[in-house]
């Protein structure tokens, strides 16, 4: 009894020495790396905006089952207002997007231009009429001169239409990202955000199986191979139910400057298991181009947050 009360003591001592927080922001920086190489798995083998609604319906059917059992409190007027407008912008379009890009791009760049989002809120900030620092400036030279080398590798690829088109997506997913960032600083309600999270997912899961079926682009589920559900269940798992979690704790209880260090460490995650798993392009000029464009994505951050 005595022994297990000091090993008790120790486990806790170094759990607070840790911090749960570092250990969830370290999970968020793995896992939604990860999502990358299984969405691009699973649009292997099926219509991507099919997959995202799965995807999205399971993992809002989680939430939503928990927070029924639990009998918590609906959202008001204004807080359904807010989820429906984050429903389209963070999951219809910014995930929905991406994950479609990811068909036609490799996974380590759709990562890397995912990572890109604060560059749109800075020229957003801009065309609001807002000053935009020097900090700011100098890291929008820097990411672009960093995408410039990461894209030498692809140079040749731009000839190829899929290609062009999965960067179209990939883009298009960052700014309605930025967009839904700004919106939530600004129309900011306080309802429970695990509760909202799952609301968004399963409103969008709706409306993207409603756009597949008009469109005629799904495929019946028994078509869908064993490999993309897999995939599936991992999004669904670490994707969307634990890795919200964990980074919904981290904001809580971290400073935001080191919360949004999974920015950074995403796309390196993406890049080294694309190559590992599905041979993808790891050059030195990718590398080099990446670690360019990530520090000048610290430096747009540290503005913004300064700000």
């Amino acid at each position: 009894m005595a022994y297990y009360s000091v090993f008790h003591n120790y486990i806790t001592k170094k759990k607070n020495a840790i911090g749960l927080p570092v250990l969830a922001l370290c999970w968020c920086c793995f896992f939604w790396g990860t999502t990358w190489i299984a969405s691009k798995e699973g649009v292997k083998h099926m219509p991507a905006l099919q997959l995202v609604a799965i995807r999205q319906l399971l993992g809002g059917g989680v939430f939503l089952a928990y927070f029924l059992i639990t009998k918590a409190s609906w959202p008001n007027k204004r807080q359904w207002r807010n989820i429906l407008i984050l429903s389209v912008l963070n999951f219809m379009l910014s995930n929905g997007l991406s994950t479609w890009g990811v068909k036609y791009i490799s996974s380590g760049l759709g990562a890397i231009i995912g990572s890109i989002f604060p560059l749109w809120i800075v020229i957003i900030s801009f065309f609001r009429g807002e000053k935009v620092s020097w900090r700011a400036t100098l890291g929008l030279v820097i990411c672009f001169l960093g995408i410039c080398v990461v894209f030498y590798d692809y140079l040749h690829d731009f000839l190829n239409p899929e290609f062009q088109f999965g960067i179209i997506l990939s883009i298009i997913a960052t700014f309605t990202w930025a967009l839904s960032t700004i919106y939530i600083k600004e129309n900011n309600t306080n309802f429970n955000p695990y509760f909202n999270i799952g609301l968004q997912m399963l409103i969008s899961s709706v409306v993207m199986f409603s756009v597949c079926g008009i469109s005629g682009i799904s495929i019946p589920l028994a078509s869908i191979p064993t490999i993309s559900w897999w995939a599936i269940g991992y999004l669904v798992l670490f994707g969307s139910v634990f890795t919200f979690i964990a980074f919904i704790y981290a904001l809580e209880h971290l400073p935001r400057e080191i919360s949004s260090l999974y920015a950074y460490v995403n796309p390196m995650v993406a890049l080294l298991f694309g190559y590992l798993l599905f041979n993808e392009s790891l050059s030195t000029a990718i590398i080099i181009g990446g670690l360019i464009t990530l520090s000048g994505l610290f430096m747009v951050n540290k503005a913004i947050k300064k700000k």
